[in-house]
């Protein structure tokens, strides 16, 4: 029989104190390992000093925290904006990409069409994106399938509601003149849909291609020489860098006009009707939140708004010489006095 050492018992139990002393220090220096700061690009087709620019960025960003992420703390912001150039907003999605984020949010349907061709690993979470699927952006609503999924402004049907509307405020209207970038796909179809629609309200739509601040000026002065006209504004990142520009000129020649989003009416158009954008950007957030913690946008299904809002300025249909119809008003969801 073997006789026990009593200073035996008491080395044993120094020797698995240090044992398992030594397995969990590992884990407190792993526990007090600061937290891996996460990379966010954004890309907008609008100027970084754009009053819709920063508050579309403060929404998102405070949805962002909301959800326990900070920025310049356990998140960073990288910023790229486009002025409403295509070849700049190429030229920001390149330098974003070479960044490799974690996850990019981007403005508009050209831009993510560029980050797309850009990167197919990179996880993309877009706004203010209409008809993603007829775009060829993701392979379908419910499960995009790439590395893109986020939020759809509208489908190009919306564009022919805009003429409806346009109609009814100015019931002699007699031609429209839609302003639009042909370069790009949402400009194409947003036309498209308001000219087959035209003839059975009785107007003739024209298209005005939208280039720099000269060329606008000139097709709007030269389109308002003849009578019974008025505008619809399609939604584009070049429309919304020069709506002040466009605005003035409406109101110059007494131009009825319509417009895709409340910033425009706003800062003094007429009506709008579309998406609310800035809650684009809080729900984005959400899905940017969800990828950072490991879900795959391929299986983020892609939503559409909530609603659509129609937005009134009365001072500027007072200085229209323009009446509204009761039935217009009580349909309006903000009306500006």
């Amino acid at each position: 029989m073997a006789v026990l050492n009593p200073g035996d018992g008491m080395r044993r139990r120094e020797f698995i104190t240090l044992v398992v002393g030594a397995a969990a220090w590992p884990l407190t220096v792993r526990a007090q390992q600061p937290e891996r700061v996460r990379r966010i690009g954004a890309l907008s087709g609008l100027a970084a000093d754009d009053p819709e620019s920063q508050a579309r960025l403060a929404a998102f960003v405070e949805a962002l925290q909301q959800l326990g992420w900070t920025n310049g703390n356990n998140v960073l912001v990288d910023h790229r904006w486009g002025g409403g150039s295509p070849e700049n907003i190429r030229k920001q999605a390149a330098e974003l990409v070479a960044l490799a984020p974690d996850v990019i949010l981007v403005i508009g349907g050209f831009a993510t069409t560029q980050l797309i061709r850009a990167t197919r690993i990179v996880p993309i979470v877009f706004v203010i994106v209409p008809d993603p699927v007829g775009s060829g952006l993701v392979n379908r609503l419910s499960r995009p399938g790439g590395n893109a999924t986020g939020f759809m402004s509208f489908e190009y049907s919306l564009s022919g509601k805009w003429l409806e509307l346009l109609k009814q405020m100015a019931p002699g209207m007699t031609q429209a003149a839609v302003l639009r970038d042909p370069t790009v796909i949402a400009g194409i179809a947003q036309f498209a849909i308001i000219q087959s629609v035209a003839p059975s309200l009785g107007v003739e739509a024209i298209p005005i291609n939208v280039g720099n601040a000269t060329e606008i000026e000139y097709a709007i002065d030269a389109f308002a020489r003849e009578s019974n006209g008025g505008l619809i504004v399609t939604a584009d990142p070049a429309t919304a860098v020069h709506r002040d520009l466009i605005i003035t000129l409406a109101a110059r020649h007494k131009l009825p006009a319509v417009y895709s989003a409340r910033y425009f009416v706003t800062s003094g158009g007429l009506i709008s009707y579309g998406p609310n954008y800035l809650d684009q950007f809080r729900r984005a957030a959400s899905y940017v939140d969800r990828i950072l913690r490991g879900e795959k946008p391929a299986n983020l299904p892609v939503q559409a708004p909530n609603k659509h809002e129609l937005i009134i300025n009365l001072k500027t249909a007072k200085a229209l010489g323009l009446t509204i119809p009761p039935s217009v008003l009580a349909r309006a969801d903000e009306v500006i006095e």
